[in-house]
């Protein structure tokens, strides 16, 4: 597998504008990244201009914070999906999860998976930097019993990103079977080398094209 193929090619940034996710589109076609990842308002305009290049459509869920309702989270994932998402990332109920709720987070979790199921995948952010390693291994474990296809690491728009610690403590909690996204401050080609070692499968990063070319990319807070 190239290493394109392992990118979200990501922007995510609050001011975003069209003429950005135009040229995110055309560099997915050129250089053939697994998905787009956009904000839920761009899913019909990358939908369109990428049908039929084999690049997938990803969007956010409960975005940045995981404090949506869990109706709000299905429903959007719902609408998204509409749109031409197939795959998406949803943020979890991180308060939650740190409240000792369980049954919260994995109902939060499940929600989105039940309205994706057999339509999108379903990437689960469990926001790392917020995290303790119980607090990270438990995540995870809530997130695969709710039925997701990826843990992921982080929204990027919080107090860090990805880590190869955090990667390897992951993996090694979902097993071989679940996919694992390294997101937040993977900028280079070493940097993706370094995640795939300890166990991610996919990439977020807004640098895709900076990382296949081998460029150091300038430092960023979106991911």
């Amino acid at each position: 597998m190239t290493i394109a193929k392992l990118i979200d090619h990501t922007a995510l940034k609050p001011d975003t504008s069209k003429a950005v996710i135009q040229q995110l589109v055309e560099e997915a076609k050129t250089h053939q990244f697994a998905s787009v990842c956009v904000n839920p308002t761009w899913v019909s305009f990358a939908a369109k201009e990428l049908a039929g290049t084999g690049v997938d459509i990803c969007t956010v869920i409960g975005f940045p914070l995981g404090a949506s309702t869990t109706e709000v989270k299905a429903f959007e994932t719902q609408d998204a999906i509409k749109k031409g998402a197939t795959e998406v990332d949803m943020v979890i109920n991180i308060g939650a999860l740190k409240d000792g709720d369980n049954d919260l987070v994995e109902q939060d979790i499940r929600a989105v998976v039940d309205a994706a199921k057999g339509k999108a995948l379903v990437k689960v952010i469990i926001e790392t930097s917020l995290l303790t390693d119980e607090e990270k291994v438990r995540a995870c474990e809530l997130a695969v019993k709710a039925g997701t296809d990826f843990v992921k690491t982080s929204t990027g728009f919080s107090t860090g990103g990805a880590t190869a610690e955090d990667i390897a403590l992951m993996r090694k909690t979902v097993g071989p079977d679940i996919g694992v996204k390294a997101s937040g401050g993977v900028r280079t080609k070493e940097d993706v080398e370094v995640m795939t070692a300890n166990g991610a499968t996919r990439i977020g990063a807004s640098a895709g094209v900076s990382i296949i070319k081998g460029d150091q990319a300038a430092p960023s807070k979106d991911y």
